[in-house]
């Protein structure tokens, strides 16, 4: 069952790019917040939309929808953004989610 806010992404960005793929995912159980949090997204975005547009110039349309969910309620936003044609190339799959480091901790910025 979705939460309020990814319920509210997943309806922004259907009005936005009316998409022929979209999948939006709360990751937030892989990072260390409470249980039941909705901070940590992952969107798949399939549009016709992004036809000749640059991977930064559809990220910034998709931060511009998002702006009210990104004002605060969300922390991370992972976005996977591509024209349909680009999406059958891909054998339509997006990338794996890296694993959460924790904020940092346990990690040696020495190295």
């Amino acid at each position: 069952m979705a939460g309020v806010i990814q319920q509210s992404i997943y309806e922004a960005l259907t009005a936005a790019f009316d998409p022929s793929y979209l999948v939006v995912t709360n990751e937030s159980h892989q990072h260390n917040v409470p249980p039941g949090s909705e901070s940590h997204f992952k969107v798949i975005v399939v549009s016709e939309s992004f036809a000749g547009e640059r991977l930064i110039q559809r990220h910034q349309r998709v931060n511009r929808v998002l702006a009210a969910q990104l004002n605060g309620q969300i922390h991370a936003l992972s976005m996977h953004t591509y024209a349909q044609d680009e999406w059958l190339m891909k054998g339509e799959a997006a990338p794996l989610s890296p694993n959460c480091l924790g904020g940092g901790r346990g990690v040696d910025p020495s190295e």
